[in-house]
């Protein structure tokens, strides 16, 4: 293998480790497995006075969600997690579980990477490599909690299984591969994948000599096998009988709740979502439909697009739609772009027009990286509630009179989205020994709005990270203020150098504090221009302050 495969293959997991790295908080539509993961690794799975306890430690019973998830996953990466987090400290178990995910995602793309070079050539797989990494969805996401991730190396492998093989034998026990991986996928992570499940089964019945013989008893061992895993696991830890997936199924496609969180037009996936996922608009304006109407190459392409587009197409009848829920046709697309453009490089040197077309190619590919670097930078800023609770506890311990050892800290409902998590609160497990003079932090989540309107509720509490400091009752001192994206934004050199924010009394923490350098030494050497992140303020950080004190002044 040749020192640039080894290199393209190796980009694929240190790219999704840097993504991790710049941003390693989480929102609120990870919360579900990363607090899963949290008590797992915390409190275990207790085998005396099970509901009591897993009611009294677990958060799922206090913040169960709109349906039940599985368990399936967070049981995989606290397990898998749990010796290395005791090797490298607690406080890093967050980056360590969400990279063990990551590394599982890379693995799966590497597989179909693999697949692609036996199938189509190494040069096709170059640039398959070159267009999945310059993708930014898949390399941010692939890391991120969501049950969307935890499928995505399970369908990754099924498509892998579906480049083509030139023995029609070997190819049938491909499909059937395929067809248990997705059949898994479904009945435990994502119960939408029946429909990808059914698009490739009807391909390989079509268009190969997969028969229903085949596919029934292959279906049948896999959704077997997967009913045995979920329903006993999550049958446990929600304390009742309980195949998830089937209740997320009934609440999104036979009741339409999904509908409460958003409705997009039907073409939305077409025209908005796969293109952004894509990245590369010659990807779906020209590879993909060159790769299917050039003879040399549709027959190559038919398995791995067919299904694909018609996965979406079906998915496209549900009202709420989001990209995260067409994530897994990105490697067969991708796959499909990287053929055409292989196709189109090979042959530069046979007309001008060749030569243009991979001149052009190659240059789209160094502009999808530079815009995904760019929607890594900004993307990084969306998560003030991680930052401010990063902040506060810095702010805490460097600041605090040594026989402080408790603080109560309340995080409101925006914090929490943007990136408050168990992990977050706790540099080392609850019950565990913890460093002489170590703070002991504890926290509220409350959202109750009857609650939250009482002052005696706000009495117990030293800190509180809030979106509005008006709604906090009593004598409260503003002590700093985590900003979060809020577009781009271009000034000229006529315009004031402070925001409304910058010159106020408010220390600004975090990244906006970093932005606000950089920009400030930007305009210093382009005579007053900027353009980049507009940042407002997000989450202020608000001390009590005890009777008869007055406020500190807080220095940048």
């Amino acid at each position: 293998m040749a020192a640039i495969d080894v290199l393209l293959s190796l980009a694929i997991p240190a790219l999704i480790l840097v993504h991790l790295l710049v941003a390693p908080y989480t929102k609120v539509e990870e919360s579900f497995n990363i607090q899963a993961t949290h008590d797992l690794l915390v409190y275990g799975t207790p085998t005396e006075n099970v509901y009591q306890r897993l009611a009294s430690q677990y958060d799922h019973f206090d913040f169960p969600g709109a349906v039940p998830r599985t368990f399936v996953g967070p049981v995989l990466l606290a397990g898998i997690g749990q010796p290395i987090i005791a090797l490298v400290g607690f406080q890093y178990a967050q980056l360590i579980v969400r990279g063990l995910l990551g590394l599982f995602n890379a693995a799966a793309l590497l597989v179909f990477k693999r697949n692609v070079e036996s199938a189509f050539g190494r040069s096709t797989a170059r640039w398959y490599a070159l267009l999945q990494l310059s993708q930014f969805h898949v390399i941010f996401y692939a890391s991120r909690t969501l049950p969307n991730m935890f499928a995505f190396g399970l369908t990754t492998l099924a498509f892998s299984q579906l480049v083509g093989h030139p023995n029609e034998r070997t190819q049938v026990w491909r499909y059937r591969l395929a067809i248990g991986t997705l059949t898994m996928a479904t009945a435990i992570f994502r119960s939408e994948l029946a429909i990808l499940l059914v698009a490739i089964t009807l391909h390989g019945l079509a268009y190969s000599q997969l028969s229903l013989g085949v596919v029934i008893p292959t279906f049948l061992i896999f959704f077997t096998t997967s009913l045995l895993i979920t329903i006993p696991i999550d049958s446990y830890f929600w304390q009742k009988p309980l195949w998830p997936e089937l209740w997320g199924f009934y609440y999104n496609a036979i009741l339409g709740s999904s509908s409460e969180w958003g409705v997009s037009p039907w073409h939305y996936y077409f025209t908005s979502a796969l293109p952004k996922i894509l990245m590369n608009p010659l990807s779906t304006v020209a590879l993909i439909p060159y790769a299917l109407w050039n003879p040399s190459t549709r027959k190559q392409a038919q398995p791995l697009v067919i299904p694909s587009l018609l996965y979406v197409a079906i998915y496209s009848l549900q009202p709420h739609k989001e990209a995260r829920f067409i994530f897994y046709v990105a490697p067969p697309l991708t796959a499909t772009a990287a053929l055409a453009a292989n196709y189109i490089f090979t042959r530069r040197a046979k007309s001008g027009a060749f030569l243009l077309a991979s001149v052009t190619i190659a240059g789209s590919v160094l502009v999808s990286f530079g815009i995904s670097t760019a929607m890594l930078v900004v993307s990084s800023l969306n998560y003030p509630g991680g930052e401010a609770l990063s902040e506060l506890r810095q702010l805490v311990t460097s600041t605090s009179s040594s026989d402080l050892q408790t603080v109560t800290i309340h995080t409101d409902v925006l914090s929490c989205m943007t990136g408050v998590t168990l992990f977050g609160q706790h540099r080392y497990p609850p019950n565990d020994p913890r460093p002489a003079n170590e703070i002991t932090f504890n926290y509220d989540k409350t959202e109750d709005e009857n609650t939250l309107r009482n002052p005696s509720f706000w009495e117990k509490f030293d800190y509180v990270l809030a979106e509005d400091p008006t709604k906090v009752i009593g004598p409260w001192e503003t002590v700093g203020v985590v900003q979060g994206f809020a577009g781009i934004e271009l000034i000229r050199p006529s315009a004031s150098s402070k925001s409304d924010v910058e010159s106020g009394q408010d220390r600004v923490f975090g990244r906006g504090a970093l932005v606000r350098k950089v920009k400030d030494a930007t305009r210093a050497l382009t005579g007053g221009w900027w353009i980049g992140p507009r940042m407002k303020p997000k989450i202020h950080l608000l001390r009590k302050m005890r009777e008869g004190e007055a406020r500190r002044a807080v220095a940048e």
